[in-house]
């Protein structure tokens, strides 16, 4: 990984945005729930200030609660998010919009990076933030987003298709006859985790609003850390695996 000198990431803003809103219904709470030791939340600002490389971290909540429970660990909670942007389908990209306008408008701060780090990851660690920081500076790239390996036995080039008449066909539509047979062979894929989402500012403002851009690096993460939490079977997995790693 190259490493940026302190000076060219200290000219630039690099805002952390933490969306946390309350009303979950999958684990009511979650944001703020009890997770070793700690709610939620704090695995999420915890790395993002012990990083040391945002120049603001806050978090986007319509939740009084979750406000609290953040301003205590060091984070900013400048605004409450409004309603129409926190029902379970209101989308994270508008919600991000609304923020940077928000502290556009209200504070005259505009940030050259978004770092968007969402609250169910807690293995975040605060070195993968500055490495991924490192390397869209590095590349002068539109954003960067976390990936992990997908294991080889779950690789496209090994899954099928199976069609209303019962016919199978390889989903990359390689001919059967073709089929890759030893796992060495196989090209590496990658599924996005969650755990890291950065990006121009200016991307969420131009005709078609994104996190992406068209120059998108990709963030390896250590599948070790990959630990994103929808369910209570993930919570329950999450909780023991970072008992381990602290360990």
């Amino acid at each position: 990984m190259i490493l940026i000198s302190f000076m060219i990431v200290k000219n630039k803003k690099i805002l952390g945005i933490i969306p946390a809103r309350g009303g979950s219904k999958g684990i009511p709470g979650k944001n703020i729930k009890n997770f070793n030791g700690w709610p939620l939340i704090y695995w999420t600002i915890d790395p993002a200030l012990k990083s040391g490389i945002l120049s603001r971290i806050i978090v986007s909540t319509d939740d009084d609660e979750i406000a609290g429970v953040a301003k205590s660990f060091g984070a900013e909670v400048p605004f409450k998010r409004p309603t129409e942007l926190s029902g379970d389908k209101s989308p994270t990209l508008l919600t991000v919009i609304h923020a940077v306008d928000y502290l556009h408008k209200n504070e005259n701060y505009y940030p050259d990076f978004i770092l968007l780090l969402e609250p169910t990851f807690p293995g975040r660690k605060p070195q993968q933030i500055k490495e991924a920081i490192d390397l869209i500076l590095a590349t002068g790239a539109d954003s960067v987003i976390s990936l992990v390996e997908v294991p080889s036995k779950y690789n496209p080039a090994w899954q099928f298709e199976v069609t209303n008449s019962g016919r199978t066909k390889i989903i990359t539509g390689t001919d059967f006859k073709k089929i890759i047979t030893r796992r060495q062979d196989i090209s590496k894929t990658y599924i996005r985790n969650g755990a890291i989402y950065l990006f121009r500012t200016d991307l969420l403002f131009g005709s078609e609003p994104s996190f992406y851009g068209k120059d998108i690096r990709a963030y390896i993460m250590d599948p070790v850390y990959n630990l994103d939490i929808d369910t209570m079977e993930d919570w329950f997995f999450a909780e023991s695996k970072i008992a381990s790693i602290l360990k």
